[in-house]
């Protein structure tokens, strides 16, 4: 059986936790598409395939954009009736959250939007009242209950049905991204239980945010999409250009910001982004932030909200202890009892005259009310005392995101560390106009702030706070700016946010190099060529391939000279991905390159398929076989699985020559010569183990093959 004309089930395929071969996969969709053009030509049906072929990426995208749209609206709306759910319920239907619940009641006040006899606080339906210490009490504890129940929910489900679906994906995702196999990290389990649970993780009130496990939710979308599609379904390169675009898909739907999600895709997860890839991101995005819209899961017509310890071993406990510390200590606050959105729409709030916030309680006696723009005022008592509760706020959002961000539940860390820049910005902002207010006269004030001018702006305090904070934590820059303009609406101020965005990642980078999706990829040991390092250091091919000079020879396949038991003896013996196939063991002349799951699965469908075959048959990897003695049994030919053109470089070539070739061709391994000879091999992991080695990292931190 000639394994050219008759491909067997499963050769070029992958097993969990290896490389992809980006060369191979490539070169697979240029013969098909070949293939397709050229029957293309022969009937009109053959036309018609060809033109839906290419259309199917568009279509993949279209669904994408729905699909992801869809679950990040109800996710949402989800989110926000739980989450009000734990300080009471709505008596006029139990699925409204509180703003729905009073949105309709002409009971209102300006000065208590938020309260109206349709909405019940718990301790009112419980003991009658709301006021006096019971009532506090009694609020508190159903708070704390419900949170803890909400992340025992959570924490259960992702143990029990989807271990992937914890944390924010990101990492993994950049890793699969790289060409990296996690089989069933991007599956349907992972993708129901993820929705599920984030809202529950959300809603329980931990300092953790839904932006991050989007990005997750919408590439599990693009991954069960892709299998509507052949082209799709068999070519793991293509998938990750779909990948691709369903992240920038996840930052659409988290922040209503379909560019800023394009360039995030591009700047900061994207391993391979051709411009049809682009443009397809694009249409995605826009697809799923127009979805999202129609939703309009905030009610206002707007896409957001705004204009590890010894516990770690104990999953369960270590989130249940968290959410008991994270609500006992944020209900007596108001700023950290609110959910985290609310609270960074407040903090880029610029005050009018009709603002109730206590940030905006100034004293307005001198002001006009014809004025269009209100000039710095003094601060009332109710801005000092929002000053000191948002203080503690800081403090507290800055240590339990630590310890929150990691733990077995969905959970992102862009709308936490947004959080803690806008509270630092906006105190900071305050500080800045009062000082303005009092002592206009100084040298830093002088000239360009007058009396009675507005002078200084704590919303954009906030605003540049959020963009810097979120940018040192994950070294974001042109995508962190566009996210921030589109969240915000703010085309004026994209000059400050620019500045803050690379101010953050200067001052980040000369403290340690690492964003945070870099770092967990290091933590968890997953084989990524970060495309940011710099390799610099002087050494060579030969200092890093394998076998080192001490190492017994290079386990190799002899083009002609082997049988089938040999061949299997080999595959027992040894652990490795693949063998270079070579003219004899004298020689060492290079052949070709075999895997070692199409040679495994290739043998053994042979025996099964094919008569005669048994362990003294021989193997024949070349074009032609020559005439078997009568009494030899029938040979094995597995040219068609072999490689014919290995990436190949001389043992004198430089390593960041290497390292430049792995990254931009995507390489999972690279077969070293000299003078024709095959000398050994380097992999991906091997590389990576000589940058950690250089780096005085433990080499033996990668995991992966």
């Amino acid at each position: 059986m000639d394994l050219l004309d008759d491909p067997v089930p499963g050769v070029g395929t992958y097993e969990d936790f290896n490389t992809i071969d980006w060369v191979r996969e490539k070169s697979k969709d240029r013969d098909r598409h070949r293939e397709i053009t050229s029957k293309s030509k022969e009937s009109t049906w053959a036309l018609v395939k060809s033109v839906s072929d290419a259309f199917s990426g568009w279509l993949l995208m279209l669904l994408i954009g729905l699909m992801s749209g869809a679950l990040a609206g109800g996710i949402d709306i989800s989110a926000h009736w739980m989450t009000d759910l734990k300080e009471g319920v709505c008596l006029n239907g139990f699925w409204f959250n509180h703003e729905h619940c009073c949105w309709t009641s002409n009971e209102t006040t300006f000065q208590e939007r938020d309260k109206c006899p349709q909405w019940k606080s718990w301790a009112e339906l419980i003991i009658g009242t709301t006021e006096g210490p019971f009532a506090y009490i009694m609020n508190y504890l159903m708070y704390v209950c419900w949170a803890l129940l909400f992340s025992f929910l959570a924490v259960t489900l992702v143990r029990a049905f989807a271990p992937y679906a914890c944390g924010s994906g990101i990492p993994e995702i950049k890793t699969i991204l790289s060409g990296f196999i996690i089989r069933g990290y991007l599956g349907k389990w992972t993708l129901i239980i993820k929705t599920i649970t984030l809202v529950l993780a959300v809603s329980s009130g931990l300092s953790l945010g839904k932006e991050g496990p989007l990005v997750h939710v919408a590439c599990c979308c693009g991954n069960i999409l892709c299998h509507l599609f052949t082209k799709y379904r068999k070519n793991e390169a293509k998938r990750r250009e779909v990948l691709s675009a369903a992240a920038a898909v996840g930052v659409s739907v988290a922040f209503g910001a379909p560019i800023g999600g394009v360039l995030f895709s591009l700047e900061e997860v994207s391993y391979y982004f051709p411009l049809k890839t682009l443009w397809r991101s694009f249409f995605a995005a826009l697809v799923a932030a127009f979805t999202l819209r129609s939703i309009n899961p905030f009610g206002n017509s707007r896409l957001v909200l705004f204009y590890t310890t010894w516990l770690g071993h104990y999953p369960v406990l270590e989130v249940l202890v968290v959410t008991a510390v994270t609500a006992v200590v944020a209900f007596p606050n108001s700023y950290t009892r609110t959910s985290t959105s609310e609270l960074i729409s407040e903090l880029f709030n610029d005050c009018g005259l009709l603002d109730s916030s206590k940030l905006c309680n100034y004293d307005n006696a001198n002001v006009t009310k014809s004025s269009n723009e209100l000039p710095d005022r003094p601060a009332g008592d109710d801005v000092y005392t929002a000053m000191w509760q948002l203080s503690l706020a800081l403090v507290f959002k800055m240590l339990i995101t630590v310890v929150t961000f990691g733990m077995k539940v969905p959970s992102g860390l862009f709308i936490p560390s947004m959080a803690v820049g806008a509270i630092a910005g906006r105190l900071l902002g305050i500080g800045m106009e009062q000082l303005a207010y009092y002592h206009h006269d100084w040298a830093i004030f002088r000239g360009w702030c007058s009396p009675g001018a507005d002078c200084i702006t704590p919303g954009l305090y906030a605003m540049v706070g959020a963009a810097a904070c979120l940018g040192g934590v994950t070294r974001m820059t042109v995508s962190l700016v566009v996210i921030m303009f589109e969240l915000t609406g703010g085309l004026e101020y994209i000059v400050p946010l620019m500045a803050a965005a690379m101010t953050s990642k200067w001052v980040a980078d000369a403290i340690g190099r690492e964003g945070i999706y870099e770092a967990h990829i290091r933590l968890n040991g997953y084989p990524f060529l970060e495309a940011k390092e710099e390799f610099s250091h002087k050494t060579l091919a030969m200092d890093v391939m394998r076998p080192r000079r001490s190492d017994p020879p290079l386990s190799v396949l002899t083009q002609d000279g082997m049988t089938v038991e040999d061949v299997e003896t080999m595959i027992t013996e040894t652990t490795y991905s693949g063998f270079p196939v070579v003219v004899s063991h004298e020689s060492q002349r290079l052949v070709g390159f075999v895997l070692r799951r199409d040679l495994t699965i290739s043998i053994d469908n042979a025996r099964q398929r094919q008569d005669g075959i048994v362990s003294t048959s021989r193997i024949f990897f070349t074009e032609y076989t020559p005439p078997q003695p009568p009494s030899s049994p029938p040979p094995l030919k597995l040219r068609g699985i072999m490689d014919l053109s290995p990436f190949t470089v001389t043992d004198h070539t430089a390593m960041d020559i290497v390292v430049d070739i792995f990254r931009k061709l995507g390489l999972r391994q690279c077969l070293i010569t000299h003078n024709g000879r095959l000398l050994g091999i380097i992999t991906k992991k091997d590389i990576l183990k000589h940058v950690a080695q250089i780096a005085n990292r433990d080499p033996d931190s990668i995991l992966f093959n």
